[in-house]
């Protein structure tokens, strides 16, 4: 395997290990940000260590929110909305699949607006800008790392709705190929045919 970057809207940073850069890429942005995530298996896996290591070494001040769970939920969007409003976050850094992105960017574009951030997937709000979103992935399947788009399910009748936007897609997403290494073969087979 050869390590590469590669920029094309989002700076593609790929190869094994990458994951260690994730600091200096931050600090581009800001040096307050907001550490979004799934459940437990950044921690479990170390990954979570090396990304609060890296950024802690550039001096960057990190909040965190976790939960993330499949088809992400506007209540915890509306968490991230409020903690990146009340700490004054620079960037919002996804660590995880595409869930966990999807989930960042929504926060990302309800942290300038005064109103409900699903006012945007209902069409009663047009985005304007975006806080910068960073990924470090953990699951090659959605495309969410460089795409400009989001989807968001509201519990409140079960509604799934999409949204885009340019200034929607990651700055930079990390992509380590052996941060792949422990999904299952199915998980890995589906992947490669989409």
């Amino acid at each position: 395997m050869q390590n590469f970057t590669f920029q094309n809207g989002t700076k593609i940073i790929f190869g094994k290990d990458q994951e260690e850069v994730v600091g200096q890429e931050t600090v581009v942005y800001g040096n307050k940000v907001l550490l979004h995530y799934g459940g437990g298996s950044i921690k479990e896996s170390g990954l979570y260590d090396r990304v609060v290591q890296s950024l802690q070494e550039q001096g960057v001040e990190i909040f965190e929110l976790g939960g993330v769970k499949p088809n992400p939920r506007v209540s915890l969007v509306r968490e991230g909305v409020n903690l990146c409003k009340e700490n004054h976050i620079d960037l919002i850094l996804a660590v995880g699949g595409g869930s966990v992105i999807d989930s960042a960017k929504a926060i990302a574009i309800g942290v300038n607006y005064d109103g409900d951030v699903w006012d945007f997937f209902t069409g009663n709000a047009s985005i304007t800008d975006c806080l910068p979103i960073g990924v470090v992935l953990t699951i090659p399947a959605a495309g969410s790392e460089s795409s400009a788009g989001s989807v968001i399910t509201n519990e409140e009748g079960a509604y799934k709705r999409a949204v885009g936007h340019e200034t929607m897609r990651p700055k930079f997403a990390i992509l380590n190929p052996v941060l792949t290494y422990t999904l299952p073969n199915y998980q890995t087979v589906a992947e490669s045919l989409t």
